[in-house]
């Protein structure tokens, strides 16, 4: 499955070019909704600064996105109680999976390494 947004063509020392998924940074959400709207399926890690565990899973978030070709991003809901609400946030980090815009999973069980990661998104992702 082939997410609408999510990559960023970068190009390599000799001029090749690259294709890099890194999860997207989103401010509000706002920004979430449109993010997600806009993807056949995405992974969105809710976090908070200063959370060690949250700045560890970035990378395998990121890793895992490109192995499974699905739009990632970062979302910090601190100042938004709306969101936290929303989504019933109690602890970070928590993924939530979005397949067609909608949530259709949750994960909120500290470091994940991205095998069990990549298991855990296949077996929701259709």
């Amino acid at each position: 499955m082939k997410p609408k947004t999510g990559s960023e063509n970068s190009e390599s020392a000799d001029g090749a070019s690259a294709d890099v998924r890194r999860p997207v940074s989103l401010e509000d959400a706002d920004a979430l909704d449109a993010f997600v709207a806009d993807a056949n399926a995405a992974l969105v890690e809710f976090y908070t600064d200063g959370c060690g565990l949250c700045a560890s899973m970035e990378p395998v978030l990121g890793n895992v996105a490109r192995e499974l070709d699905i739009a990632a991003a970062l979302v910090n809901p601190r100042d938004d109680p709306p969101l936290v609400e929303r989504f019933d946030v109690r602890s970070v980090p928590l993924f939530v999976l979005f397949v067609d815009g909608e949530p259709v999973a949750r994960h909120a069980e500290g470091f994940v390494p991205g095998d069990d990661l990549a298991a855990w998104i296949s077996e929701h992702v259709p």
